[in-house]
């Protein structure tokens, strides 16, 4: 592996954090001497995308809280991670706020009593928009890994849903089950 690339496993992103503990894109890149940060771009209640209304299976009209961050490694843009919640879970919560939550989203979320306990994923790649390119500091060739997350919290259904937009270049998601 080369010093650029980066591998990264999703299953830590879905596990509580410990008190104290950094959220965990601040313990990954530790891990790897590096600096993880997020610059918080949006938070608040909106009216959802079609899709995400779809994943959170949310009734026509209800709302969703949202939270759009910049994931930086080293001050330089690697990642933006748009988070959506039901608003009937976060709404009037600190995830509608535009402060950071200690811990993150899923400690925020646990101690709510909504523990992931089903995820689905899907990974795509296409050519960032122009926004993406400019937050991202992308090239006019460089393509974008998509990564779409909806996470269930078992009889409360789906508690978030997230899309990652990563610059693909050097980039390897990994994944590992446990069957049966």
């Amino acid at each position: 592996m080369s010093s650029r690339q980066w591998e990264s496993e999703s299953a830590r992103y879905l596990v509580p954090r410990g008190a104290g503990r950094p959220d965990a894109w601040a313990e990954e890149a530790a891990e790897r001497k590096g600096r993880g940060g997020q610059r918080l771009l949006e938070a608040g209640v909106v009216e959802p995308p079609e899709a995400v209304a779809r994943a959170l299976q949310l009734a026509d009209g209800e709302r969703a809280v949202v939270r759009r961050r910049l994931v930086l490694l080293d001050d330089t843009p690697v990642e933006i991670v748009t988070s959506h919640y039901p608003g009937r879970i976060a709404a009037g919560t600190a995830l509608a706020d535009g402060r950071k939550v200690p811990g993150g989203a899923v400690t925020f979320l646990a101690g709510l009593g909504y523990l992931a306990k089903r995820v689905e994923e899907g990974v795509s790649c296409r050519m960032p928009t122009a926004a993406e390119r400019e937050l991202l500091l992308l090239g006019a060739h460089e393509p974008v890994l998509i990564v779409s997350r909806v996470v269930f919290a078992d009889e409360d259904g789906p508690v978030e849903a997230c899309e990652m937009v990563m610059n693909a270049r050097d980039r390897t998601v990994r994944y590992r089950m446990r069957m049966g």
